[in-house]
């Protein structure tokens, strides 16, 4: 099975920065983008950002765009999550997400919904003064 593990994340202050990662192993598969997802307890697992492997396409949540950036690394299947100005907001354990079959119609609906194949069990950001 391939397998998706999340590293970075701790404990910043508000304003402060965390770069997460995340790397594929295992089982080779076709990697057509991957994702970042966020769950903070109470509620639902949301989608904060996303990159394709095609052409570079990226995905922002309204919630951080101009303030995360999301990247990748082809050559070693790894995509990774810059956040700035991060707000108390921003707790929450990030998962890491990624998409085994290509999108032939809205990448909106391929990327920022639940349209991936394979999962990493999360990394806890916490921000607090």
């Amino acid at each position: 099975q391939a397998k998706l593990v999340e590293s970075g994340g701790g404990l910043a202050q508000p304003g402060g920065s965390l770069r997460l990662s995340c790397a594929a192993s295992g089982r080779p598969f076709r990697n057509y983008g991957m994702g970042w997802f966020r769950q903070a307890p109470g509620k639902e697992r949301e989608f904060v950002a996303a990159i394709t492997w095609t052409d570079s396409t990226t995905y922002y949540s309204d919630s951080v765009k101009g303030r995360f950036t999301i990247s990748r690394d082809k050559d070693k299947n790894t995509v990774y999550l810059q956040m700035n100005s991060l707000k108390p907001e921003d707790t929450a354990e990030y998962y890491c997400a990624a998409r085994a079959a290509p999108c032939f119609s809205d990448g909106v609906a391929c990327y920022t919904g639940r349209g991936y194949d394979y999962w990493g069990r999360g990394t806890q950001v916490t921000v607090a003064s």
